[in-house]
């Protein structure tokens, strides 16, 4: 056993010696190209499977509502297209359902009441027109659903549809979230989920898109579930009352679960259209994901519904955020699929440092993982530092082209 150990030891140290001398002959940043099984704050080694080479790594960016005046503008899309691919990005994440709103023009959502007010400044489809400048420079399109089953009190689908929604043991409809005050659509009611399959639908089947994402708010928070409809489903199902603590164990395996089943149908729809399309998530952390949200991301893909996996790991400071990328779960699903780490570049009213982004980035790439930013603008343009210093430090780290093939 000793001497298997000892040639354990000098196997590691001559990997690590025969690797640092590669990069510096090469002229890189050492530590960024480590292979995962010499990197000093990997997780205790042979736990895991190794990485699939095959895995195409991730190098993305979500679209919000936050860069509209750029998706508004034709010229400015196909400019920010252009930057991207020219900086060795390879998938941007357009959103096209936010606030109970679609943000193309959907058949679907003005038969629910709600309507379509999001033009491009000539009339255009912005949907469409990011597609289309996406594909000419190389770039995947994932079409992605922000707000899920989320949606403001206000919005015409809340006040058209109030039955659709649900609710806490004293019967309060709202939460805080970060976009604000919300209501939450019942996902367990088969009026909602008819109704999010055919927004899925529509957009699979009209537009040449590369896939699907789905993030924190395809769930519910923990507290909900209350409303008249979900407390007879669960005791038609069960034979019990539905419990007063909403952390029942039980209470949210049930409920986590029609989530799960929710999510497959999902896939499925998905897969109808566009066989070959992702389908990719974009979940909280594992444990808030879970015990907050009913979020069951870890069985999604051990059931094989998920193609790729985007963790939101949103930290101002790096014990935080390295603690959450060497979490085992993100690590098992290494093994199984593309993994990537969500890494914030600024709010509007908090920028992130550069310093910090080329940490996180490093810290994640490092680990065998992709990356994908939230948001556009605040990649360069709502930032600390100058564009052209930003842009130069992002060239950096994506030094290297990683191109994704799609199948559409």
């Amino acid at each position: 056993m000793t001497s298997q150990l000892n040639q354990k030891l000098k196997h590691r140290i001559l990997l690590f010696w025969t690797t640092l001398l590669a990069v510096v002959m090469l002229g890189g940043p050492a530590i960024a190209f480590l292979p995962p099984s010499v990197v000093p704050w990997e997780a205790e080694p042979g736990q895991f499977a190794p990485i699939p080479q095959s895995f195409q790594k991730i190098r993305g960016v979500w679209l919000t509502t936050n860069d509209m005046n750029m998706l508004r503008d034709s010229a400015r899309v196909q400019s920010a297209m252009a930057e991207l691919s020219q900086l060795n990005f390879n998938t941007v994440y357009p959103v096209v359902w936010n606030s109970g709103y679609a943000l193309y023009p959907s058949a679907i959502a003005q038969r629910a009441g709600i309507p379509y007010i999001h033009r491009g400044a000539a009339g255009q489809d912005i949907l469409a027109d990011v597609i289309n400048q996406a594909h000419r420079q190389g770039l995947l399109a994932i079409p992605w659903f922000e707000f899920g089953f989320m949606a403001p009190p206000s919005s015409e689908l809340a006040t058209a549809h109030p039955d659709w929604l649900t609710q806490r043991q004293n019967g309060s409809q709202t939460s805080g979230s970060a976009a604000g005050e919300v209501v939450w659509l019942n996902p367990f009611k088969p009026e909602v989920q008819q109704f999010i399959t055919s927004l899925v639908a529509e957009i699979a089947a009209r537009y040449d898109i590369d896939g699907i994402q789905f993030d924190d708010h395809t769930a519910l928070p923990s507290d909900f579930g209350y409303d008249p409809y979900t407390r007879a489903l669960y005791q038609q199902e069960t034979g019990q009352s539905v419990p007063s603590n909403p952390r029942d164990s039980a209470w949210m395996r049930w409920r986590a679960d029609k989530i799960t089943d929710f999510v497959a149908q999902l896939n499925q729809t998905v897969k109808q259209y566009r066989p070959q399309a992702i389908f990719s998530v974009s979940p909280n952390p594992y444990d808030t994901a879970y015990n907050s949200f009913l979020q069951d991301w870890v069985n999604w893909i051990d059931r094989g519904l998920v193609d790729e996996l985007l963790v939101q790991v949103y930290r101002w400071d790096m014990n935080s955020f390295t603690d959450q990328i060497l979490r085992p779960e993100i690590q098992r699903a290494q093994t199984q699929i593309p993994v990537g780490i969500g890494i914030l570049t600024g709010l509007r009213n908090r920028p992130m440092p550069m310093a910090m982004i080329q940490s996180q980035v490093m810290r994640s790439t490092a680990q065998g993982l992709g990356v994908a930013f939230f948001y556009y603008e605040s990649l360069w343009y709502d930032a600390p530092e100058p564009v052209a210093e930003r842009q130069a430090r992002f060239r950096d780290l994506f030094s290297v082209p990683a191109s994704r093939f799609s199948l559409r």
